[in-house]
């Protein structure tokens, strides 16, 4: 069981970075507004979590202008998916204990 728990990646787990990475996983591409929308969460809270994500090399930040709108997209890095189907893996064995 103690090497099932130490698979686990601790950057997942926070609800609402298993949320945006359970979105960047079904989404090559996700913008910011439909990702906020989608799991219910303020600006502030959607950008901090990110942020986290975006520092430990998991998420992919796109940042262009749609007109004279600013439009942030962001994808799942390569890295990013192997660690959260890694966890994801761990998690799985530990259900089926």
């Amino acid at each position: 069981m103690k090497n099932i728990l130490q698979e686990l990646n601790k950057a997942f787990e926070s609800k609402v970075r298993l949320g945006i990475m359970s979105a960047l996983m079904v989404n090559e591409w996700i913008e910011f507004k439909e990702l906020k929308e989608l799991l219910e969460l303020s600006d502030g809270n959607l950008a901090s979590h990110i942020s986290a994500l975006e520092k430990l090399g998991y998420v992919h930040v796109k940042k262009e202008f749609k007109g004279k709108r600013p439009l942030t997209s962001y994808t799942a890095t390569v890295a990013g998916v192997k660690a959260f189907e890694k966890h994801l893996q761990a998690l799985e064995q530990l259900i089926k204990r």
